[in-house]
């Protein structure tokens, strides 16, 4: 992976910009938009770039670093690192080449909120998985839920049980797609994602205590 700080100088011209070895081909912006849009935007951009070119995805989302990063992992794009100047996030992919790209695909055993809301208000045994990163979750989260973000999630699978059904969320249905198909493929057989996630949640909600 190549390490990019803020502060970095860079040099730039008319046709790309050079960023501590990194060309930058394409520059995308996706300031002032919220997610799913980021990712929207550089799926489109993305597809005009040649393999191996690299894109400058600028976003203030802040939760678009774990949605560029999952989303690049699920289609065998490479995410070479995040820039943070101010208010501003320079995310970095490199796009893949034909053999190393993977066709996206969506994880098949969906609930919606609505049914997830059912669950809830009737007691239902089951677990509500939280992928999201720990900050989001600290500020709002469906109470009795298990936060473990996605990028964390391979190494503490063993803090689920397999015997309940899982629901997994996140804020719009992205990371939490990807998080269900990893604990499919892990041998978890009653997983569910949540669609569309927290950002329509309107059900019960707590802060973690600080």
């Amino acid at each position: 992976m190549v390490a990019c700080s803020p502060g970095q100088r860079t040099l730039k011209n008319s046709r790309e910009v050079i960023i501590v070895g990194i060309t930058v081909n394409e520059t995308l912006d996706a300031k002032g938009f919220a997610c799913p849009m980021p990712i929207v935007k550089t799926k489109k951009a993305i597809a005009n770039l040649e393999p191996g070119q690299v894109m400058e995805v600028q976003a203030t989302d802040k939760g678009s670093t774990a949605d560029i990063k999952a989303w690049a992992e699920s289609t065998g794009h490479q995410y070479l690192g995040t820039v943070e100047e101010g208010e501003v996030l320079k995310h970095y992919l490199r796009k893949a080449s034909d053999h190393e790209a993977n066709e996206e695909t969506k994880y098949e055993e969906v609930i919606d909120l609505r049914e997830l809301r059912q669950k809830v208000d009737g007691g239902e045994a089951i677990i509500i998985l939280d992928v999201r990163e720990n900050a989001e979750y600290a500020f709002n989260h469906i109470p009795g839920s298990i936060n473990i973000p996605l990028g964390e999630l391979e190494d503490r699978m063993d803090e689920l049980k397999n015997d309940k059904e899982i629901n997994v969320i996140c804020r719009t249905g992205s990371r939490s797609d990807l998080a269900s198909r990893k604990l499919s493929e892990k041998g978890f057989n009653n997983v569910k994602n949540v669609v569309p996630g927290m950002i329509q949640w309107d059900g019960p909600t707590e802060q973690s205590a600080k």
